[in-house]
């Protein structure tokens, strides 16, 4: 076993205090550092940093970075789904950690949703139904895996189902 305990830190975001949602970091008692090329194979990493080493992706519509002694999750309705996100990647850490021989390792990222190319699928009517002031800062939020087509109550049909196969390209969905 690699990862055998760690420490969780919940805390509110500093840049919008009146936010719904908490943010954890868990600090690993053990370096992860050798896994995260495996992780990144098995949970499809769409950001995969070298130096110094991590990998992030999202999970249950969360975007979650593994570094080699924190793992940090973003927009968490509580505590109690910190702990589950949490002790589902030590059981990945671990799993892909003890199957290490059978997974080929990758330090790749895959490609990135474009802002503008979100943006042009978007009503532009800035109305704030999705929680976001702009829907500049909407697409910005739907690239980072935070929001998405669901999201947004002015898309049309249409236009929900073409973000929703672009953004399929980039392994993310709602």
């Amino acid at each position: 076993m690699l990862l055998e305990n760690y420490e969780l830190e919940i805390f509110n975001s500093k840049c919008n205090p009146g936010a719904m949602s908490v943010h954890c970091f868990a600090h690993l008692a053990q370096d992860v550092s050798d896994v995260l090329p495996y992780l990144n194979t098995l949970l499809g990493g769409f950001e995969y940093l070298r130096d110094p080493p991590s990998v992030t992706f999202k999970a249950d519509g969360k975007l979650i970075t593994v570094h080699g002694r924190k793992i940090a999750v973003n927009a968490l309705k509580d505590e109690v789904e910190a702990r589950k996100i949490i002790e589902w990647l030590k059981r990945e850490i671990n799993d892909a950690w003890n199957r290490r021989d059978q997974i080929e390792p990758s330090t790749q990222s895959t490609p990135r949703p474009k802002l503008f190319e979100i943006l042009k699928l978007l009503p532009k009517t800035n109305c704030n139904a999705c929680g976001e002031p702009t829907c500049m800062v909407f697409a910005a939020r739907v690239t980072e895996g935070a929001k998405g087509s669901q999201s947004c109550s002015e898309l049309t049909p249409e236009a929900r189902s073409a973000l929703d196969a672009y953004m399929d390209r980039f392994h993310f969905s709602d």
